[in-house]
């Protein structure tokens, strides 16, 4: 527990926010610096061909020790932490057995964690608890990922006793913009599956994403001095919002659940002249997400019929899609994750991601990647939070899966 407490704490006061603004590779350059600790500390500890290539990707082996070397098996985890909320001079707190109150993370900011806000605090009511202190987020996603991996593989090391084949892992930037496997080798890497170690409370497993588009919607006005703009002037603004009402208002994040889909207005930019509406849209099922695109597409095509031909544009982009389309064939796969985590006492929640992972575009890339928790809570803000505990156990069940995975 020290070992992996220590590694975490250290891990998160690294600024490693990525920033899709840049069009670098990786987006930041304390990813590229961060990754290069971690060759060192992979060497350190004993793992073998560890390499860093040029766009930030870190991969290693543990050899196997049971004579097998099929199947190989591969964990994942990213190094980034999300531009939506700081993650320069993040300051952990551990909060000793957790009381079940109010846990205060800044007095001077009046800022507390509590659980009449947050009730899944009172699940760990007489643990050790990670927060922040108010001003950034802690960065348990996906820094607790990487201390589980590195963890385990140090630990496997240490006790040869625990027969396994050979391993893989591999840390990588850029996954909260969407980037995590845009230069991810899938045959350099050479796993026949893998897991990222990127979800969220203990015992969560998951192989079914989103599928999911980014559409960027642009209106075009004609701007008029006001006094005289009577039946000259187009608002592009004005417009952009009766296209906002042609929305289904019922299906967006803050309406939707479970296996629900939605669109989601991210940002928007206007003024007469032009005005720029950004969306993502999700679905589970493929004929309900190939059918949203179309709605949208419909939406576009009214305006234009109210207000004149390219009056708005559309322009729709497919981000990835559903996993289990890829996971189902192997589905042993994830059963091998549930088994390990029955022998470390958890049960496993298998539930749907409702965002992204990159396990999603992995396996459409020919690596099959279910994703398993980190530990972590409300991630990307200041209300983030990691029990002790649960990074442990994902660190427990990383060990097991590589001991059951060749087992006849």
């Amino acid at each position: 527990m020290d070992k992996i407490l220590d590694r975490f704490l250290g891990y998160v006061q690294i600024n490693t926010q990525s920033d899709d603004t840049t069009e670098l590779n990786p987006s930041t350059p304390q990813q590229m610096f961060f990754a290069q600790d971690l060759v060192e500390e992979l060497k350190n500890i004993g793992l073998q061909e560890v390499t860093l290539n040029e766009y930030g990707y870190v991969m290693a082996t543990l050899p196997a020790n049971n004579g097998k070397e099929k199947p190989v098996v591969g964990f994942i985890a990213h190094m980034d932490t999300s531009p939506d909320m700081s993650g320069k001079n993040v300051n952990p707190r551990i909060v000793s057995n957790y009381d079940g109150g109010n846990i205060v993370l800044n007095a001077a900011l009046g800022i507390n964690l509590n659980p009449e806000e947050f009730p899944e605090l009172l699940r760990y009511k007489g643990e050790d608890i990670i927060v922040t202190d108010g001003t950034t987020l802690l960065g348990a996603d996906d820094k607790a990922g990487i201390a589980a991996i590195v963890t385990a593989m140090e630990y496997l090391l240490a006790n040869p006793q625990i027969k396994h084949g050979k391993i893989r892992i591999a840390f990588t930037p850029d996954e909260e913009i969407g980037q995590g496997a845009d230069h991810f080798d899938v045959a350099a890497f050479g796993a026949d599956f893998a897991y990222t170690i990127d979800g969220g409370e203990l015992g969560e497993l998951e192989y079914e994403t989103f599928n999911a588009a980014a559409a960027t919607v642009t209106f075009h006005g004609r701007n008029v001095h006001p006094g005289a703009a009577y039946k000259k002037m187009r608002n592009s603004m004005r417009i952009a919002s009766t296209f906002i009402y042609m929305i289904p208002r019922h299906e967006t994040p803050e309406h939707s659940q479970d296996y629900e889909g939605f669109y989601h207005l991210t940002d928007m930019q206007g003024e007469v002249e032009k005005t720029t509406l950004h969306y993502i849209i999700r679905d589970f099922d493929r004929s309900h997400f190939e059918s949203r695109k179309k709605e949208m597409q419909h939406y576009v095509n009214r305006i234009n019929a109210e207000y004149g031909e390219g009056t708005a544009e559309i322009e729709i982009r497919d981000q990835y899609y559903n996993m289990r389309e890829k996971i189902e064939p192997v589905m042993h796969i994830v059963d091998l994750a549930k088994d390990a985590m029955h022998e470390c006492g958890i049960g496993a929640k298998v539930q749907p991601v409702r965002g992204g992972t990159d396990g999603a575009r992995l396996s459409f890339m020919g690596l099959p990647t279910p994703n398993i928790f980190a530990g972590g809570h409300n991630f990307h803000g200041k209300y983030e939070f990691l029990p002790v505990n649960s990074i442990v156990k994902a660190m427990d069940v990383i060990v097991k899966i590589s001991e059951l995975a060749t087992k006849d």
